[in-house]
């Protein structure tokens, strides 16, 4: 599974620990969320049509959720749901203006067989953009990938422990200085570079994270992998049997640098898409920015899917309100120096490849000798007047 890969299978249940029926994972199904409303033209600028695919192909890694608003922020009424093949269709918006062509939004995990999103960009070549954490596409050495677009600066990334059984912890640090387990997923890129930065000690690593709350809410002793966009609130909120605060660092604090979930294209299509992708990412930057000042209706398709593909994925709306506040609050999404949003520090790529790659490698992968930062991410594309409003 993917290094940011959100959870596994196994989703928890906020007060039963056990698995949502799957019953909804038969027979083929399509359905319309409500009537499509008339939708006013975008402005030429805006006009995608003629230059993009008819349908923009957007593969996800995981699960509806609100990391992914910026995209499911451009999904306008009238939209359909296949809840066997887990997509959701409609009018690519943007400020609710029609721009022409469709955005079809793919969900991964299972729906994928819990494949990595550049294997599936490589499978299926109908998929115009995936979501490819940085650490993921320098380890896709066979499948090249290429970011255009970020939806968040940061990663929500974190350890978590119980601050009532260790008061003493306030940092990653001080986890690595006890002997306390870490329940991470396994291949955890981000478990390498803590080990290798001295933060934590390998035997502390148990990659047996299967996103269940029962080991921790069993044996507070250990830390756990999570995002501090979701757990810090369903834990204290969802989570009966454990019902109070958790403490946590972000893993970007201590080194994660890498860019999480950029929306990337196959490299070598980064020429014959360019016509589209000058369009296109504008108005990825002006959604993600929409989202980040109002996130009601992202929220309203993420929680329409959630229920229409039943799957063992659970996520409350309240949880994705927190996430869209969190998201916001901790600066993970964010403008760039240049106050906008959207782009890339090209510099603090190279860091994180230079960084990266003797983990990969040591892992098994093969990275290229080639591969460089410009390789994994572009700012070709963006247009630096495009940024969140700050107060």
């Amino acid at each position: 599974m993917p290094a940011f890969s959100r959870r596994t299978c196994t989703a928890y249940v906020s007060s039963l620990f056990v698995l949502v029926s799957l019953s909804a994972c038969g027979a083929s199904s399509e359905t319309t969320a409500g009537s499509a409303e008339k939708l006013t033209a975008a402005p030429s600028a805006e006009r995608l049509s003629g230059v993009c695919p008819k349908t923009v192909v957007v593969q996800i890694d995981w699960e509806p959720e609100a990391e992914h608003g910026p995209v499911y922020n451009l999904v306008g009424p009238g939209y359909t749901v296949d809840t066997n093949k887990k997509r959701v269709t409609g009018p690519l918006v943007v400020d609710g203006a029609d721009t022409g062509v469709k955005i079809q939004v793919r969900a991964g995990g299972g729906a994928i067989g819990f494949q990595s999103v550049p294997s599936q960009m490589y499978v299926d070549k109908s998929i115009t953009l995936g979501t490819v954490t940085t650490d993921d596409a320098i380890a896709a050495a066979k499948q090249p990938v290429t970011a255009v677009a970020s939806l968040m600066k940061e990663s929500p990334q974190m350890l978590m422990w119980d601050p009532k059984t260790h008061p003493d912890w306030k940092t990653i640090g001080d986890i690595g200085k006890s002997d306390a387990k870490i329940i991470t997923s396994e291949g955890a890129t981000y478990a390498e570079l803590l080990v290798d930065k001295g933060l934590i000690k390998k035997n502390q690593v148990d990659s047996s994270y299967d996103g269940s709350p029962s080991r921790f809410v069993s044996d507070p002793k250990i830390a756990m992998q999570g995002f501090a966009t979701a757990e810090p609130y369903i834990y204290q909120h969802e989570v009966k049997a454990w019902g109070k605060p958790v403490r946590y660092q972000l893993l970007s604090d201590v080194g994660y640098s890498v860019y999480p979930e950029p929306l990337s294209v196959r490299s070598g299509e980064l020429t014959k898409l360019t016509p589209c992708l000058k369009k296109l990412v504008p108005i990825i930057q002006k959604s993600t920015a929409g989202f980040a000042a109002k996130p009601d209706h992202a929220l309203d398709v993420i929680n329409d899917l959630v229920t229409q593909y039943n799957t063992s994925w659970v996520y409350s709306k309240d949880t994705g309100t927190y996430a869209a506040g969190q998201m916001v609050k901790l600066g993970l999404l964010g403008n760039g120096a240049d106050g906008s949003v959207g782009g890339f520090d090209m510099a603090r790529v190279k860091d994180t490849l230079t960084t990266f790659r003797p983990l990969i490698t040591d892992s098994g992968a093969k990275v290229p000798a080639d591969l460089t930062a410009d390789r994994l991410a572009t700012n070709e594309f963006i247009d630096t007047s495009v940024g969140m409003k700050t107060s």
